[in-house]
């Protein structure tokens, strides 16, 4: 059908497409993108004495520490059959389970390609270092960078003390807090892009609608809050690597990205919230009239906050923060009404990323074209700078934070002992005679208390512990803990729990995984804030963005790229700009779901508009300005928009926002996932699309555009 319907294009490229290699390229594209969709892993059966083997080889060069008796002596396994015990010869086989994910699904995709010779040096150069003004490389560098000084803000805990300040100002009104944090996410995102919103933005939430006594379910708060921090994230291109891709792709200056989008992007946010208010979750349990929050307590608000970059900071508190009952209620409240703050290093990063906008900024708009300047120049000293604050600022402080990290842990370790003491008193006076972790062995008679003496029992149970300080900081073991019970004279025989040392484990040389969680844990008390920026910088983008580049660029090379681009001449030819618009939005979007995210989707329909573009340079037929900026600037709010569609896949923000609601137990399912964000999605896409419209229809002509 392609060559019937275009004579004049060469038919080599779409030749291609016959050859055993190109149908095989292309089947793994799709199944690539399915895998991320659906991850899976894929066991791996190795013979139990070859995995031993190895393990002993590890342990013998102190790579791991020594398996221990249970796992060295694995030859026997103990289940209880009709009361007793009984032995089972393990399997000779140990099960491994490799992830197939969104990391490593492209990432096998290319090495099998690789390995029959579908791909080789060129797409991997092209997909790497650049091809067609897009280069990979510079664009990750860029991102990562930039993301460092978001982040960097986002730990310094101003996003959370502004999101404080706007709850105050909301106050009890629940519409009015909806708007007034809906308006700050937006404008937030704007600047610093869509993950720090993410990041510190849905943790308050959940902290937020955990608090209030009749907000019944977060839907409302955490949908509309991602829904708009991708919305806002279309602005500039900065805020999302998607724009970046785009940018570089049409060698579009950076201000002028941001001039043809800030229109729909913001009339979008406008027409979307009384959209979201008062049809998608017009209910009085989503959003009260009035919400009513938690009191805490004074002493919980004159209390000195605790930066929660610090491990074990907030000490027993982190433990009991997910309690069910008022406990947790109010640990959660002191999250909020008493966030912690940085202001030097929020100041010192606000003006770092401030000034490398406007710098940023400044240079595209001063490159010709011809040799730019790639943007991490900027970023790049940028970001060292910001890490040389973090980590100067870390070292100044360091005996504090260590003496905070040192008290932490040993309210934790209290905390943790004594719920295993209490639940030794529980089945000793259950008289199931188990022995349980804390080194405590407990015979009992098997008899039938009645609850007065179980009362009793309850009531006079003490707990002595003690800890060592050493022992708190992992250099010494812990005091043994005794428990003792006292009973009432009630003519039952008494359960008698006698305690016994905890046996002290068998000393382990140094190895290098010991060596590796001394070092995280002494960087992450002595430099918090540069250790947990680190941690939560989007490392798994670098190999997902690389390894979809290459596959897109085998695609190019295999002639499938100019396939799709000639269904989408045939498309445009037939419907004009409105239909270019209207496809393009429902591509972008569609496709967000279902070709690697928005970023692999970015990827993908850059490519097919370039060779597009191709086509009628081939050909010698133009294209309009208008019906050209129409399709791309389309593209760039499809592939923001469809971050919240139908796939947590979408983008990687999405798996980002789920994680974190999964952490404060917030579970959302696919299913939900796509009911609610359905009509969201298709609001918001008519509004942009129809906006996008009227000002090309504005703002273009139908001139040729530059076909070269």
């Amino acid at each position: 059908m392609a060559e019937g319907q275009r004579q004049d294009v060469a038919p080599p490229d779409y030749e291609r497409i016959k050859e055993w290699r190109s149908i095989v390229t292309l089947v793994v594209f799709i199944v690539t993108n399915i895998v991320v969709l659906f991850p899976f892993h894929i066991p791996i059966y190795s013979p139990r004495t070859l995995s031993n083997a190895f393990l002993d080889l590890l342990s013998a060069i102190r790579i791991i520490p020594r398996r221990g008796a249970e796992d060295a002596d694995d030859e026997s396994r103990h289940e209880e059959h009709h009361g007793s015990p009984v032995t089972r010869k393990p399997s000779r086989f140990v099960r491994l389970d490799f992830s197939m994910n969104i990391v490593t699904a492209p990432l096998v995709a290319d090495l099998f390609l690789l390995a029959i010779l579908a791909i080789g040096r060129q797409e991997v150069v092209e997909g790497t270092l650049g091809a067609n003004n897009i280069s990979p490389l510079d664009i990750m560098l860029f991102f990562i960078t930039l993301a460092y000084i978001a982040i960097s803000i986002d730990a310094s805990g101003v996003i959370r003390y502004l999101a404080f300040k706007v709850l105050q100002w909301g106050g009890e009104v629940g519409h009015r807090l909806f708007f007034y944090l809906y308006a700050f996410w937006f404008v937030l995102t704007s600047f610093v892009g869509n993950d720090p919103v993410i990041l510190s933005g849905t943790a308050f939430l959940a902290y937020m609608t955990r608090v209030s006594s009749n907000i019944v379910h977060p839907r409302a708060w955490i949908y509309s809050q991602f829904a708009v921090a991708n919305i806002a994230s279309a602005i500039l291109v900065s805020s999302n690597p998607t724009n970046l891709v785009l940018a570089g792709a049409f060698e579009i200056k950076f201000i002028d990205y941001t001039a043809n989008m800030i229109v729909p992007v913001i009339v979008t946010g406008i027409v979307l919230f009384p959209f979201l208010l008062f049809i998608v979750f017009n209910d009085e349990s989503l959003i009260p009239r009035s919400i009513k929050m938690h009191e805490l307590p004074e002493d919980a608000r004159r209390r000195k906050p605790i930066n929660p970059n610090i491990p074990h900071g907030r000490g027993a508190a982190e433990e009991q923060e997910d309690a069910p009952g008022e406990q947790g209620k109010l640990l959660s409240l002191e999250e909020i009404i008493n966030p912690f703050l940085d202001r030097k290093g929020a100041i010192f990063g606000a003006v770092i990323m401030a000034g490398t906008l406007i710098a940023v900024l400044a240079l595209n708009a001063a490159s010709t074209g011809v040799h730019t300047t790639p943007v991490y120049y900027i970023t790049l000293p940028a970001a060292v700078v910001m890490f040389v604050w973090d980590v100067a600022f870390g070292w100044i402080h360091r005996h504090e934070t260590r003496e905070i990290a040192r008290k932490g842990r040993e309210e934790v370790e209290r905390l943790r002992l004594q719920r295993a003491l209490q639940e030794a008193e529980k089945r000793a006076i259950a008289g199931q005679g188990h022995s349980v972790s804390s080194g405590l062995s407990i015979a009992a008679k098997p008899t039938s208390p009645d609850p007065g003496l179980l009362q009793a029992r309850r009531s006079s149970v003490q707990v002595n512990t003690s800890v060592d300080e050493a022992a708190a900081t992992g250099n010494a073991t812990e005091k043994s803990p005794t428990t003792e019970l006292k009973t009432e004279n009630s003519g039952e025989p008494a359960t008698v729990v006698e305690p016994r040392p905890t046996p002290k484990p068998p000393h382990q040389p140094t190895t290098l995984v010991s060596l590796c969680r001394d070092a995280f844990r002494w960087s992450q008390e002595t430099f918090p804030t540069a250790t947990a920026v680190i941690a939560h910088l989007p490392f798994a983008l670098v190999p997902f963005a690389f390894s979809m580049f290459v596959l897109v660029q085998a695609l190019v090379t295999k002639g499938w790229v100019q396939v799709f681009a000639l269904g989408w001449d045939i498309w445009v030819r037939k419907t004009g700009t409105i239909g270019a618009i209207a496809g393009m939005g429902f591509l972008s979007v569609i496709l967000c779901n279902f070709s690697g995210t928005n970023i692999g989707t970015t990827i993908l329909l850059s490519r097919v508009i370039q060779a597009w573009k191709a086509i009628h340079y081939a050909d010698g037929t133009p294209i309009a300005n208008r019906t050209f900026w129409a399709t791309v600037y389309t593209m760039a709010l499809g592939v923001n928009y469809g971050a919240f569609s139908t796939a947590f896949s979408a983008s990687l923000a999405g798996l980002l926002w789920r994680d974190i609601l999964a952490k404060k137990h917030i579970h959302v399912r696919r299913l939900d996932f796509a009911r609610v964000n359905l009509p969201v999605i298709a609001i918001a896409m008519t509004v942009g699309c129809v906006v996008l419209i009227g000002e090309v229809w504005i703002m273009r002509d139908m001139s040729p555009v530059d076909l070269r």
